[in-house]
């Protein structure tokens, strides 16, 4: 793209600066205008869950660039604005407010938001998600040493958020109706393994059972009778991705943002990146949507560069990394299933998983194995 020309990024995420920061890389001169809907800087979002819940680190150790990065790198950061709509025609992000940003190329990060489950009283506004930095703040400030928290779900967030506040010194019980964590999409012995590491990290685990009704100040109730009171109830429930700004464009939408293998939408003009998108893996073949850390770094990557001018296309294997108590997991895999869990390795606070699909290996899980997880993912990223 020229100098003359502008890239309106809509989003504040690590998908979004990883599009402005490879594009510079590239030698793109064009402008760029990053939209932020929150007052921070852009952040780091895993801690969130981990050592800022804790209390270990604090918002001035979480911005993934500071303030003078954005003038050097001539990246217009506008922050606390919300986009509302976008005018393919005219080719437009408007801003609330009135304000209209024309643009050459929009790239639309706009990434997740936390889903409240369909259970009486879950829409409460005094009752706690985890997506961004004030969420955190919150539920920091509500966390006493002495309280009783109730995580509801056991997702990667309500299983790191759990054990983070036993950390803080609350009581803390886990609820979910699965029968072990993570148990469909990790397979049994995953699963097994990640009720071991909340129970040694201190919470008491409560699977198969499902909330009935959740009332105020707080009284969680679970189908069969029992209810658990508590100080603090936290919904760990899953994630939305934000597609009205998409949707409502006219946009390729079927749960996320369709878009090829370098980012672009059914509008050339207009990339997707991060949560948002349904992106074509040009190894796997077919669209995948990942809700990974990592994942949206490496979108933003591929979309950079391809704005700049360069061939890019999404080839690296999903993958994330989660951290309860001690123990760090690690899982790469394609996402679309498998037939049989592989047990490879397993000790002391060690295992090693391959997932086959008709006998092709297309998924690892790894604790205290770097090097096995490493090796995994290659596999998967060549096609072994």
């Amino acid at each position: 793209m020229r100098p003359d020309q502008r890239i309106v990024i809509v989003g504040g995420g690590p998908a979004a600066l990883s599009t402005a920061r490879s594009y510079r890389e590239a030698g793109g001169e064009a402008s760029i205008e990053l939209i932020c809907a929150e007052p921070h800087l852009p952040y780091q979002r895993p801690p969130l869950t981990k050592d800022f819940l804790r209390g270990e680190v604090e918002p001035a150790d979480l911005p993934l660039e500071d303030e003078p990065w954005f003038a050097a790198h001539d990246v217009t950061l506008r922050r606390a604005r919300r986009a509302v709509a976008l005018d393919r025609e005219a080719r437009e992000v408007h801003l609330e407010g009135g304000q209209h940003l024309a643009y050459d190329a929009c790239v639309l990060a706009t990434g997740s938001e936390p889903e409240r489950p369909p259970i009486e009283g879950a829409q409460d506004p005094g009752l706690h998600t985890i997506r961004t930095v004030d969420d955190a703040l919150r539920l920091r400030a509500a966390a006493s040493p002495g309280a009783r928290a109730v995580v509801v779900g056991a997702g990667f967030i309500a299983c790191e958020a759990a054990a983070s506040l036993v950390r803080r010194g609350l009581e803390v019980v886990l609820v979910a109706p699965e029968e072990r964590p993570q148990g469909e999409r990790l397979g049994d012995r995953a699963g097994e393994l990640i009720t071991t590491l909340l129970c040694e990290a201190g919470v008491e685990v409560r699977l198969g059972a499902e909330v009935e009704r959740i009332e105020p100040r707080w009284r969680v109730s679970l189908k069969g009778g029992e209810v658990l009171p508590a100080d603090v109830v936290l919904l760990g429930t899953g994630v939305t991705p934000r597609l009205d700004l998409a949707a409502d464009a006219g946009l390729d939408v079927d749960g996320a943002v369709l878009v090829d293998s370098s980012m672009r939408s059914s509008d050339p003009a207009v990339l997707a990146v991060g949560d948002s998108a349904a992106a074509q893996h040009a190894r796997a073949g077919r669209r995948l949507r990942v809700e990974h850390w990592g994942d949206a770094l490496a979108h933003g990557e591929v979309a950079g560069r391809g704005l700049a001018g360069a061939d890019a296309e999404w080839t690296t294997a999903p993958g994330f990394w989660t951290t309860i108590g001690e123990h760090t997991l690690k899982h790469s895999a394609w996402g679309d299933g498998f037939d049989e869990a592989r047990l490879v390795a397993e000790g002391d606070a060690h295992l090693v998983v391959h997932y086959l699909r008709d006998g092709e290996v297309v998924g690892v899980l790894a604790l205290g194995d770097d090097d096995a997880y490493e090796a995994g993912r290659r596999r998967l990223e060549e096609g072994r």
